[in-house]
């Protein structure tokens, strides 16, 4: 029991070293010196640091200054200096020859690489020899979570990098960064952000001014309390999700409005312990059907909107969706037939895009309950066998629509299942002639009659399957001189649309939030603009990437999903 009882203790200060100076035993002070001891190599400790015990800390030359520590799971080998009060967070990396100053802080699952590969062409890549120019870090700067740091690279004095960012250049001292490859936001002091120079390319001067007036159009649309899509609009928590995609977008952070656990907390109150769903902000919980699961409401779309926003924080639902785990693959293949698919193809894409989804979220619950044996396979089964060969898609077009429904379901659908799992979609080249004759209609896409909703749904599947043909951001795939004119338009049309401090409106009429700018067009427009630059080869120019609804890499093989649910 007593051995027990230690154990939970290392663990406990593996994970929050902060805690060791002053919770600790003299026992426990012991064991820490022998694990210093152990490190080997040409290692000097300073005093008051802690080494996990769980860190792999295999240096050729450690130097660890005073009052610093390195967390559970950190990974470092090659030549490591730091000043004092230096932190290397849980399952952080730093590799090859890499320099801290004094109170640097690097985030979770952050990797410093200060170390490469050679790349001639004549011989393997693991044959090649390493290079290492080195990283070094000034004084006072903060690494968020996720963050690489890669060879070369000098980041100076009182930096903040944001999480998730790709650090390829050097950065002066003073500024914030975020984004995939990181680009400066602004001067820690207060002065102007980074502006584009003059004759960059269009996308990035957009995206440069999209961070630039992020903070303000999030801020604009906080009511005090809690977040509305614009102002005037009720509080809903599809705005609150929102606001939070935004902001890890753009600035590679939370919104201010709130602390990261603060925004946490808040959201995880609002899923229902014993359903899993998500009800709307001060609404009832939706009572589920007789299969277990709902059918409608905004609770399928909380679903996503939710389950992502959790997963930017780095947590997860609390309560796997009960309807989804306990449905069997016969109550699922009953649902699936009794869909709409004549009428409202959209509204049965809409439906098993929040059940797959919540399904991939049950996967990845830490409670590992994948469902009942066989469901999720007999959703990707029935589908599989039911799409139309003549254009790869559910449902049917209608003299009264056209093919709105058939190819806006098909996006709901094939996100939260084919996508999201990394599967195959069948008949992609049918698939990308139905989708850009759906492109022609003026109904539509008339001159200033696109939405968002309406633009999205096409720009992603032609992107889904153009990535499935091998043909995305190249001439000579299928039909890619179409596709590409097609995405020019479009991009062209949509970077004018920023409202400066206000953001994207979702689009004209009446359909959805409609004009006025506001979170879910911004965080909407923000996704399309990416997609449509990424079939032109040119995503790169934006220096973001979408982590959340409409992250563009599947968040979980169906392989690993059938494993846990097996």
């Amino acid at each position: 029991m007593e051995q027990h009882q230690q154990s939970d203790d290392i663990r406990h200060f593996d994970h929050c070293p902060w805690l060791f100076a002053e919770g600790a035993t003299e026992e426990q002070r012991a064991a820490q010196r022998e694990r210093q001891r152990r490190v080997g190599g040409d290692s000097e400790i300073g005093e008051n640091c802690y080494v996990a015990e769980s860190a792999a800390v295999f240096p050729d030359r450690l130097r660890l200054g005073g009052n610093s520590y390195i967390a559970a799971h950190a990974y470092v080998t090659g030549e490591l200096t730091t000043g004092t009060d230096c932190t290397l967070n849980p399952f952080a990396t730093v590799r090859g020859t890499v320099t801290l100053g004094n109170g640097v802080r690097v985030g979770a699952h952050t990797s410093l690489l200060g170390f490469n590969h050679s790349m001639e062409p004549d011989r393997p890549v693991f044959q090649q020899p390493l290079t290492s120019k080195g990283i070094t870090l000034g004084d006072d700067v903060w690494i968020g979570s996720n963050v690489v740091v890669v060879d070369g690279v000098t980041i100076g004095d009182h930096c903040v990098i944001g999480a998730g960012a790709v650090v390829t250049k050097d950065l002066p001292a003073w500024t914030v960064a975020a984004g995939n490859p990181a680009r400066p936001l602004r001067d820690r002091r207060g002065g102007a952000p980074a502006v584009a120079a003059r004759g960059a390319d269009p996308l990035t001067r957009f995206a440069d001014t999209a961070r630039a007036q992020a903070t303000d159009v999030i801020a604009r649309c906080w009511d005090g309390d809690r977040y509305v899509d614009r102002p005037g609009a009720p509080a809903t928590l599809r705005a609150h999700c929102d606001a939070l995609e935004i902001a890890d977008l753009l600035l590679g952070s939370v919104p201010e409005q709130l602390t990261a656990e603060e925004h946490g907390k808040r959201l995880c109150a609002v899923q229902d312990p014993e359903t899993g769903l998500a009800p709307e902000l001060d609404g009832p919980v939706p009572t589920p059907d007789a299969d277990g699961f709902i059918g409608d409401g905004p609770a399928l779309y909380h679903v996503l909107s939710l389950g992502y926003a959790l997963d930017l924080l780095g947590i997860h639902f609390p309560q796997p969706v009960r309807g989804v785990r306990e449905m069997t693959a016969s109550q699922l293949v009953e649902r699936l037939e009794g869909l709409p698919w004549r009428e409202e193809a959209w509204g049965a894409g809409a439906w098993i895009d929040a059940w797959a989804t919540a399904a991939h979220w049950n996967l990845r619950h830490p409670a590992g309950d994948g469902g009942e044996a066989g469901t999720l396979e007999a959703l990707f089964g029935w589908l599989l066998t039911r799409a139309d060969p003549w254009t790869g898609m559910w449902g049917s077009p209608s003299p009264e629509a056209g093919r709105l429904q058939v190819v806006n379901g098909y996006y709901r659908l094939t996100r939260g299942s084919f996508a999201q799992f990394g599967v195959p979609v069948p008949h992609p080249e049918r698939v990308v002639d139905a989708v850009l004759d759906h492109a022609r209609d003026p109904r539509y896409f008339g001159p200033g009659r696109e939405n968002a909703c309406n633009v999205l749904d096409v720009v992603h599947p032609l992107w889904l399957c153009g990535r499935q043909l091998g043909a995305l951001g190249k001439d000579g795939g299928y039909r890619s001189a179409e596709i590409r004119a097609w995405a020019e338009r479009q991009l062209a049309a949509a970077l004018p649309r920023w409202h400066d401090g206000k953001g994207f409106g979702f689009g004209p009429g009446t359909s959805g939030p409609g004009p006025e700018p506001g979170l879910q067009g911004t965080e909407m427009w923000l996704a399309i603009i990416w997609y449509l630059a990424d079939l032109l080869g040119r995503a790169d120019a934006l220096g973001y990437r979408p982590r959340g609804v409409h992250r563009p890499e599947p968040a979980l093989s169906l392989g690993a999903g059938v494993r846990a649910g097996s």
